[in-house]
């Protein structure tokens, strides 16, 4: 069973969620965005220990903590590893007031319809059972819609709320991730889509309540009935590609939208900083994320 307790903190408390969920697939990407070249290893062991190095090195900064950083999303691989002696999602409790969650997808499917569903979770009932074992409140799963194809969206959303239905069953809360691309010709119509059959799911979903992760939309506060809805506990925007800056104006403008960013985050962060270096450069932006979530 869900805790309510934490429910209601995670819907109502300020802040915003930090995504440090890079997997197999754009941890190369991420590490030389943070000035680690691929030459500097040779083996996915090492590249994971580099990336967990990195995140480590997040979190354990001083300016990441739960006085405006609400929740974390975490990769499966961080969630195995260790943070000055105590399992990640219980460092971020105990150490920095801050809410564990898990990304559960496995990435995506090639693009059919216009859409890339995601693949298949093998072992996802026990993945599920062992995060809720180690505190984590609830999950993340990504997929990716390119075109306001209809019959490709329904099924997007058709997967995300079945999935999203076996994380409520295991007691844990799910964010629905249905990303609009960016890139996507027709992104304001495949929003309005893309909102249709989130609220036709909604309907059926009972007295349960989720979580959804989109895309920072076209048209200020187009998701302002989501937001409000009582069976959505939050909604949460990725950054999707946009720079920080554009990012934050983009967000600031939907009242009640808090920013879930990734590389918009770590954007500027650098293993060649020094501590002193790191700690401002990350506190100035948790700071600036922060205020387009909360003003």
């Amino acid at each position: 069973m869900v805790d309510q307790e934490e429910l209601h903190r995670f819907g109502t408390r300020q802040g915003f969620v930090a995504a440090l969920d890079q997997s197999g697939g754009s941890t190369p990407k991420a590490l030389r965005l943070y000035g680690i070249e691929d030459t500097e290893y040779s083996s996915e062991e090492e590249m994971f220990s580099l990336i967990h190095h990195t995140r480590t090195r997040i979190v354990t900064s001083p300016p990441f903590n739960g006085d405006r950083i609400l929740a974390a999303i975490l990769f499966e691989e961080t969630l195995n590893g260790e943070v000055s002696g105590k399992g990640f999602a219980q460092y971020l409790r105990e150490d920095k007031d801050v809410i564990p969650l898990l990304k559960i997808d496995k990435g995506l499917e090639d693009e059919q319809h216009g859409v890339q569903l995601m693949r298949e979770i093998p072992g996802l009932d026990d993945l599920l059972k062992r995060a809720k074992d180690v505190g984590v409140f609830g999950t993340k799963e990504r997929s990716v819609i390119h075109a306001a194809n209809a019959e490709g969206i329904a099924a997007v959303v058709a997967q995300q709320f079945e999935l999203g239905q076996r994380v409520l069953d295991a007691g844990l809360v799910p964010i629905l991730e249905p990303e609009v691309s960016i890139g996507t010709a027709d992104k304001e119509q495949a929003e309005s889509v893309l909102k249709d059959e989130i609220f036709r799911h909604l309907e059926q979903l009972g007295e349960q309540k989720i979580a959804v992760k989109v895309t920072i939309p076209t048209v200020d506060n187009f998701y302002a009935d989501l937001i409000e809805h009582p069976k959505v506990v939050r909604v949460v925007a990725l950054s999707g590609g946009y720079a920080r800056d554009d990012a934050n104006e983009r967000l600031r403008r939907n009242n009640g939208l808090i920013a879930s960013f990734s590389r918009a985050l770590l954007a500027g962060l650098t293993a060649q900083q020094s501590d002193e270096e790191f700690n401002s450069t990350l506190d100035s932006t948790i700071e600036s994320i922060y205020r387009a979530s909360t003003t």
